[in-house]
């Protein structure tokens, strides 16, 4: 029972550091306005991430796309990990490193965003997807943690999640695309 009690007070440590920095605060703000003016000039958010991050870029996009709270029409958002044949025919090709990069190469356009989600930040197929992007013109943001690794300095804008511990960067990071999906989402709720 300690051990649960211990972990679960760890990773409510970890979202009150982030409450309590009004820095982490002002950038979350920062991508959900960049979101959304993007968004309203008919551009895109395409996200990717691997594992867990993988079902968080889904996730995101799904609240995009359908709904989070407000009726409203889809909004234009694509995850790059839910093509299985996408993934594994570039994997086999080209390399698992290229699977997101090659899809930025192929479906991104100056002025989207992408999202790139990763606990470590030093995901090789991310830090080529985010080297794409930049390529095209396309905004680069980073939901990171482990002190944002190689990524970091490839994002325009970024939220490294203030902890070493891979359960709590993860637990934070769908607190934080909930609050993007809110903020987004209120921006959008007479949209029909």
């Amino acid at each position: 029972m300690n051990n649960i009690k211990k972990s679960i007070l760890a990773s409510i440590e970890t979202k009150i550091m982030i409450v309590s920095d009004e820095i982490f605060l002002a950038e979350l703000e920062k991508i959900g306005s960049q979101i959304i003016t993007a968004l309203k000039l008919d551009k895109k958010v395409l996200a990717a991430g691997n594992g867990g991050s993988a079902a968080d870029a889904q996730h995101f996009v799904a609240e995009l796309a359908g709904q989070f709270i407000h009726k409203r029409k889809g909004l234009s958002a694509m995850a790059l990990t839910a093509n299985s044949s996408i993934i594994t025919a570039i994997g086999n090709d080209f390399g698992y490193e290229q699977v997101f990069s090659r899809q930025i190469e192929g479906f991104g356009r100056q002025g989207d965003i992408f999202v790139g989600i990763s606990t470590s930040g030093n995901s090789q197929n991310l830090i080529q997807a985010m080297q794409s992007a930049k390529n095209i013109g396309i905004t680069t943001v980073g939901l990171l943690g482990k002190g944002g690794g190689l990524m970091k300095d490839l994002c325009d804008l970024k939220l490294i999640v203030p902890s070493d511990n891979t359960q709590h960067i993860q637990e934070a990071h769908i607190m934080i695309i909930h609050e993007l999906c809110a903020l987004i989402d209120n921006a959008f709720k007479n949209y029909f």
